[in-house]
């Protein structure tokens, strides 16, 4: 076969190489178990290259998305709140789903309304990156959710971010001036003769 893909038919094996030789390129065995075996005339390097380069892309498009997830207790202070909720945010721009999970401890057991509270405010702070993929379920001791990255939810958020970035370039862009210090304001207003009393005096 030629460089080109064209069929050049059953030759000899120093033939094939001569021809590869003559058009500085290498003759590579492509089907050794076809009868006869089957050649190519190629830049054998360059094939190296780009068969290694699609499979990387290949390794790329095809990595799997691992499930992290983030515990939460039910009487969770406002710091821990944040902190937490940030790295799940964090986990589902990188593309991760999580499992978020509500830990109850003795009688909180009883009181669910307060784990689903703390699941609502999770899934309302990353509404603009994710869906709820698995609805609040109560498992033993535990409350559990899963928010899943979504494309379609996180192009319209940044859709809506231009666009308001757009109706609203702040005042820098309107032209209006920002308003002068009390020395510049002085400095700036004082009549035009204040000078020439200052000579006269």
């Amino acid at each position: 076969m030629s460089a080109e893909g064209e069929q050049i038919g059953i030759r000899p094996l120093s033939d094939a190489l001569t021809m590869a030789r003559d058009l500085d390129l290498d003759l590579v065995e492509i089907a050794p178990q076809a009868v006869p075996p089957v050649c190519k005339i190629m830049d054998y390097g360059k094939y190296k290259y780009e068969a290694a380069q699609k499979a990387k892309e290949s390794r790329r498009k095809t990595s799997q998305i691992s499930i992290k997830e983030m515990k939460y207790r039910v009487k969770i202070g406002k710091g821990d709140f944040d902190t937490k909720t940030s790295k799940v945010e964090r986990f589902l721009e990188e593309g991760h789903k999580v499992k978020i999970t509500i830990m109850f401890r003795g009688r909180e057991v009883h009181h669910p309304e307060l784990g689903m509270s703390i699941l609502d405010r999770v899934a309302k702070h990353n509404a603009h990156l994710a869906k709820v993929e698995a609805s609040p379920k109560l498992d033993g001791r535990n409350m559990t959710m899963v928010l899943a990255p979504d494309r379609r939810v996180q192009a319209a958020a940044e859709a809506a971010r231009k666009k308001l970035a757009a109706d609203d370039p702040g005042v820098a862009r309107s032209g209006v001036a920002a308003a002068p210090t009390n020395g510049a304001s002085q400095q700036e207003t004082a009549p035009v003769g204040a000078g020439d009393d200052a000579k006269e005096s």
